[in-house]
């Protein structure tokens, strides 16, 4: 697979040491001892394939910047929010959505293919496990890939919407400034001003895509869904999540009150320190790669 050959990009991973062969070891023994792994990925997975996070010390989207994502009532509520979004978001798309899996994208569509891994939640919107060919998988914030209506609830692709700004806005143009996580880039109010945002080409309604923001909830049905998975699995591998947001982490509580064993890999510190049965600190792509 010329992904797997590919060399990752380290701009936006936080600096660690190469995995000790023992944590090599330890982690090997809690895979091999699983039968039916329920695997959650956070933003450390894809910031070797050059997507940044929020939280990473150094690098993170919140220590080289005063810019926070956007809350979702502010989209609801104002017109010239969802103006700036979406002019920040259709500059930083063509990027953004090049962006492909890296080995820890890869291993983890393998273990699933081998059976190993029973089901995969991601609290990432890039599509990359998707991109690398994983099935058995939720996307628990949603994807940047999937546009909706938040009237009708038409979905398009996103890819689809990215013609439609070109049409509204043929002549507009703007440079931007540094890359955001969640695929928009930094822009000028200036810079905002005109361009031109379509609606829902059914109803006329408020395009939204289709992603949680934060200070929106997962729905129920999404979260029971997912409990159920974990409910058939018998151990618990976070990866490259600091388990800071509570959609994520009430499944980690959940795995805990199970007592299933759990298995954390993240650089830095992680909300699961004081109860996981492994903490691992080091490069998802790096160590992902040495199991088998």
């Amino acid at each position: 697979h010329s992904v797997s050959r590919a060399s990752p990009n380290l701009t936006f991973v936080p600096a660690c040491l190469p995995p000790d062969p023992m944590e090599v070891e330890e982690l090997q023994h809690f895979v091999s001892s699983s039968k039916r792994l329920f695997v959650m990925t956070g933003a450390g997975v894809s910031t070797e394939s050059g997507i940044p996070d929020y939280r990473s010390e150094g690098v993170g989207l919140y220590a080289r910047t005063d810019r926070r994502p956007v809350q979702h009532a502010e989209f609801i509520r104002s017109a010239s929010a969802r103006q700036r979004y979406w002019a920040r978001n259709f500059v930083g798309w063509p990027q953004f959505s090049s962006h492909q899996p890296n080995k820890a994208h890869l291993v983890l569509r393998d273990w699933e293919k081998l059976g190993k891994l029973h089901w995969l939640v991601t609290q990432n919107v890039d599509a990359l496990h998707t991109k690398a060919g994983s099935q058995r998988v939720t996307e628990l914030h949603g994807c940047t890939h999937r546009v909706f209506c938040l009237a009708c609830g038409d979905q398009i692709l996103r890819s689809e919407l990215q013609e439609q700004f070109e049409a509204l806005n043929p002549t507009w143009k703007a440079e931007a400034f540094g890359v955001a996580p969640d695929g928009d880039v930094f822009l000028t109010d200036e810079q905002v001003r005109n361009f031109r945002v379509p609606a829902c080409r059914k109803c006329g309604g408020i395009l939204k895509p289709d992603v949680t923001f934060f200070g929106d909830t997962v729905s129920q049905e999404k979260v029971s869904f997912v409990h159920q998975r974990l409910a058939e699995s018998d151990s618990m591998l976070v990866a490259g999540s600091s388990m800071q947001v509570y959609s994520g982490y009430r499944f980690a509580l959940a795995a805990r009150e199970k007592k299933l064993p759990i298995a954390v890999l993240n650089i830095g510190p992680t909300r699961l320190d004081h109860f996981a049965s492994l903490k691992l600190n080091s490069r998802c792509g790096e160590l992902l790669p040495l199991i088998v």
